[in-house]
């Protein structure tokens, strides 16, 4: 459904796919962020330190994927994976493929 026909029939299109991606250090210090909405500097970094604490107290037998619903207005799932001394975190809406996000992950890393 395009914006156009959502707004004809009245139905709400809110597509938003990748809310942020980070990269953080084992420390828990931010090395790349990307928010792809507007989010004040100050929920920021509550969501940096949300998603670092949910990301290293995950045992390493656990899948790459996570709900939470308190980072942003809707549901999201977080999706990571550790590469050396970095967390790959992707934060996507429930409409984004877990395994497409963790394949562009490795990717973004090969």
């Amino acid at each position: 459904v395009s914006e156009g026909e959502a707004n004809r029939t009245g139905v709400e299109a809110r597509i938003k796919m990748i809310r942020a991606i980070l990269v953080i250090n084992n420390n828990g210090k931010p090395r790349l962020l990307k928010f792809y909405e507007y989010t004040r500097e100050d929920r920021q970094q509550e969501i940096i330190k949300e998603c670092f604490n949910l990301v290293t107290k995950r045992g390493e037998e656990l899948c790459r994927f996570v709900e939470c619903d308190n980072l942003f207005e809707e549901e999201t799932l977080v999706v990571y994976r550790k590469y050396a001394t970095l967390f790959f975190i992707f934060c996507v809406d429930r409409a984004e493929s877990e395994l497409g996000i963790i394949d562009l992950i490795q990717v973004i890393l090969d």
